[in-house]
């Protein structure tokens, strides 16, 4: 209410006109606010109104855009999840049907003609399998994994390679609730690739270019760079700076200069014409004869000794210092590489096999100046390779990624280029157990006489084998001997030793010692048997129903007329372990009425199908979560919006009041300026 002041009495008329009109002025103004308050029903109309509300709201409002933005994606990771756990049940609906065929095929209720209508069956199921896995909704392919835009799956050289790539794609459903709603192939439908991990273990020489991050340190805890001391036959002290070196040849060049200035200021000759080289893994240092150079670390550093300065004094005797240890990189040079030059490396073959048929393609390698050449050569086959450096820095690993073929890499004949790099799928040094898809071999071992309960070497045997003019000798593969193929070869060719001079078949002459050999050759893959006697060709059978003869794949021989020699299958090829291939190798073995091959697919299957089921229950539990993050997002936006509707929100009971206050305050307003303005000097006289 508009109260006029006892002095105004005794004043002009201008102050008491002005004070009315100031008075009428912020009622008005105030029954303007509130008229738009009440019309937009806020309580703020702009920040000036009150600058710590208007803070608060503008929280309350960014916290509401990203609940409402969170909201969205939760319904887009429900309709993800919801179509992966259905592309899973169609995997898994298409594995069980697999799974009963093979189960419904072995046995003597079927026949070659059954099992080939079976096989079309199963065709149907891996085109089921196939659309599962290219699974897309809203242009985001659920088992894309990272790669969720790019069709996951494709058919390629008679099998199927997955392209996705990278991490699980998440979306942002809040703090605490990292829910990935795409999957990897190789996480639900089983392996993506192969993996052959090279025999070969290389130790690079250090270059000039070579980077200190690739160095295992002469501690074996990496170089690090700054500042470390040295003197010189016990003279005075000196320091080196590495600081911000980045390649070997930044500390070779900053030490030499070091060198060559103490040399400067204490009048001293230090190092020879050869100054500071690299000789191997190690720095090599030029000392004088009769010098000793020594260097140490500052305290709480390590880059000399990293660098294998530390162990021990330099002298022109002993000149080296410690090896560094460098990693194999991409930008390794092919002639820093020890094993690899010389000889120049040649070429080698890559083999592809399906049952539609095989592959066969030469790489030339011999054009590689370094480790990223080699990789892209071979990935440049075309065959589904992908090569990589080992997670040690020793080697380069080859991955096979095409899913329901065989990858074999075989060496050209007269060439050892495959076996140097450490990558021909079948060497001497190759571990048995990889050998038939990791199964390994199988034999005969610990069987007794039933009769009298005693060992009988007899009934142990594995393998008979017979050469060309009818001769033959028994092998009994232990168990000791299935560690590599070496072991293996040996033991054939220690069986075939202790039976040269007998005659266990009476129409052909005594065994003698030229007339068998077991070895691996330098062209295609396979265990090979040369004989040295006339006749027909060597075969192979087995004994007491051991099953290593066909595992060695001996009991299918083929002859290579440029080795003379009889080959073995090749039981060393890389397959891709997935449910794709499984359905693969279960029609191919339908059709060819193969009753072990049936056994086998069956049960790969039933390790695959695990995978599927545990993928499933993986979906579902992320669903789970993702209930708990939809209602967490809902109580918590809930409370937003009440603090906000506080903040913001016009109190209509309230703004009723002050609306009726206004207008009595303006009408008193009106009334006493009236009565003001007709009063005058001798109102006061009279």
């Amino acid at each position: 209410m508009t109260v006029l002041p006892a002095f105004i009495a005794r004043t002009s008329t201008f102050l008491p006109s002005q004070i009315s009109l100031a008075n009428l002025a912020r009622t008005n103004l105030s029954l303007a606010d509130l008229a738009g308050q009440l019309s937009s029903g806020r309580a703020l109309s702009r920040p000036s109104d009150d600058t710590v509300r208007a803070s608060a709201l503008t929280v309350i409002r960014d916290r509401l855009g990203a609940a409402e933005q969170r909201g969205r994606n939760l319904t887009q990771a429900d309709t993800l999840l919801s179509s992966l756990d259905v592309a899973l049940a169609d995997a898994a609906d298409a594995a069980l049907e697999a799974r009963s065929i093979a189960s419904s095929q072995i046995g003597l209720t079927s026949d070659a003609t059954t099992r080939a209508q079976q096989a079309i069956v199963v065709d149907s199921l891996l085109e089921r399998l196939l659309a599962a896995a290219n699974t897309q909704t809203a242009g985001v392919f659920v088992f894309g994994a990272g790669t969720a835009t790019q069709q996951p799956l494709t058919q390629t050289l008679g099998g199927f390679r997955f392209a996705a790539r990278g991490r699980e794609l998440g979306l942002d459903l809040g703090p605490g609730f990292d829910i990935p709603v795409t999957l990897a192939g190789g996480s639900a439908l089983g392996e993506t690739s192969a993996r052959l991990r090279s025999l070969a273990s290389f130790a690079p020489s250090l270059t000039s270019q070579t980077r200190l991050a690739d160095l295992r340190g002469a501690q074996a805890s990496g170089v690090s760079t700054g500042v470390f001391e040295f003197s010189f036959n016990g003279g005075p002290v000196a320091t080196i700076d590495t600081t911000g070196a980045d390649s070997v040849g930044d500390v070779q060049a900053r030490v030499l200069e070091a060198l060559r200035r103490y040399e400067t200021d204490n009048a001293v000759s230090v190092l020879g014409p050869g100054g500071v080289s690299l000789f191997g893994e190690s720095l090599r240092f030029d000392v004088v004869a009769g010098g000793t150079l020594t260097f140490n670390d500052l305290v709480g550093g390590t880059a000399a000794a990293g660098l294998g300065l530390t162990q021990a004094p330099l002298t022109d005797l002993d000149p080296i210092a410690n090896a560094t240890g460098p990693r194999l990189t991409l930008r390794t040079p092919i002639s820093a590489i020890a094993g690899l030059t010389p000889p120049a490396l040649g070429s080698v073959q890559v083999r592809l096999s399906s049952p539609g048929g095989s592959t066969l393609k030469t790489v030339d390698l011999s054009g590689a100046q370094t480790a990223d050449d080699l990789r892209n050569l071979l990935e440049s086959a075309g065959l589904g390779i992908r090569a990589q450096i080992n997670a040690e820095g020793t080697a380069i690993d080859v991955f096979h990624e095409i899913a329901g073929t065989e990858l074999s890499i075989e060496e050209v004949p007269g060439g050892t280029t495959a076996a140097r790099l450490g990558i021909r799928t079948l060497l001497p040094q190759t571990p048995i157990a990889d050998l038939n898809r990791g199964r390994g071999v199988r034999v005969v071992d610990g069987v007794v006489d039933p009769s009298t309960g005693a060992p009988a070497p007899r009934l142990n045997t594995d393998l008979r084998v017979t050469l060309g003019n009818g001769q033959y000798f028994d092998v009994d593969l232990r168990p000791q001997d299935l560690t590599t193929v070496q072991g293996v070869l040996d033991r054939i060719n220690a069986q075939f030793a202790s039976a040269v001079g007998s005659q266990n078949n009476a129409a052909a002459p005594a065994l003698t010692a030229g007339d068998f050999a077991a070895t691996l050759i330098d062209g295609p893959n396979g265990l090979a048997l040369t004989q040295g006697v006339a006749g027909g060709p060597i075969t192979v059978s087995d004994l007491n129903n051991s099953p290593a003869a066909d595992d060695l794949g001996l009991t299918q021989l083929t002859f290579d007329g440029a080795s003379n020699a009889f080959l073995a299958q090749d039981r060393a090829r890389l397959r891709v372990d997935s449910l794709l291939s499984d359905l693969v190798d279960l029609a191919d073995a339908l059709r060819r009425d193969d009753s072990p091959g049936i056994t086998v697919a069956g049960e790969s299957l039933e390790r695959n199908l695990d995978r599927v089921n545990a993928a499933q229950a993986l979906v579902g539990t992320r669903a789970q979560r993702l209930v708990q993050a939809r209602d967490g997002l809902t109580d918590r936006t809930l409370l937003d919006q009440r603090i906000r509707s506080e903040l913001e929100d016009l109190d209509f009971a309230e703004a009723s009041v002050r609306l009726g206050q206004l207008q009595t305050q303006l009408q008193a307003t009106l009334t006493a300026a009236s009565r003001l303005a007709g009063t005058s000097l001798f109102d006061f006289l009279g």
